[in-house]
């Protein structure tokens, strides 16, 4: 999806997906519903508001009727159509210079959530076992959905796009990113899925992970 990875979840109570990608790849989401011949998209969930996870997410609303849901302290942001990095360390320096360079072609859409969230909220009512994780530090909202209590989609808090490893170039606060680690590996998961990256950790190498900032 762009810069990012968004993934649908099928159940027999509907399908969910997790974020939504850069602007205007609301195509390939539909083009991979007709692929599992499912048009039951029934919630879509936000981890955090940045443009590369919600991007898409207005335009898949139009298409689908799906409601949009996302943490409450990042409810404002993505209404706005904003994308609050905080402070950026290391390789994120490049990275956010490379999105400045190219924003005013990656604008996403003002988008307004269905539904705001809270640590704890359970999703069953659209067809999926599963609850919110509130973890802080990208961002003041951003949070995990834990699917059946094994399998956690967990945003930018993680990323194994070349190794596994934990945030370390962008946070609203720094000093929630090992906090909220630590409320995820309490929860003795089978399997992660990040939001960079494609590969899913298991739970024991997600055990080993350490912040680093240097």
């Amino acid at each position: 999806m762009g810069m990012a990875t968004a993934y649908l979840i099928e159940s027999d109570g509907g399908l969910v997906l997790v974020d939504a990608g850069l602007p205007r790849y609301e195509r390939r989401v539909m083009r991979r519903m007709r692929a599992l011949g499912r048009d039951d998209l029934r919630f879509i969930f936000i981890t955090h508001a940045h443009l590369d996870h919600y991007g898409s997410a207005a335009a898949l609303r139009r298409l689908t009727g799906a409601p949009i849901a996302i943490h409450r302290a990042d409810g404002d942001a993505m209404a706005w159509g904003e994308t609050p990095v905080g402070s950026v360390r290391g390789r994120g320096r490049l990275l956010w210079a490379l999105l400045r360079l190219f924003e005013p072609y990656l604008q996403p859409e003002p988008t307004p959530p269905d539904l705001l969230l809270d640590d704890g909220d359970d999703l069953r009512a659209y067809g999926l076992d599963a609850e919110v994780l509130h973890t802080p530090g990208h961002t003041p909202g951003s949070s995990c959905l834990i699917v059946e209590g094994r399998i956690a989609f967990v945003g930018d808090l993680l990323s194994t796009s070349v190794r596994p490893c934990v945030q370390c170039s962008f946070a609203n606060d720094w000093s929630l990113i090992p906090k909220s680690l630590a409320r995820l590996q309490a929860l003795r998961l089978d399997l992660v899925y990040a939001g960079h990256g494609s590969r899913p950790l298991s739970g024991e190498a997600l055990q080993r992970l350490t912040p680093n900032y240097s």
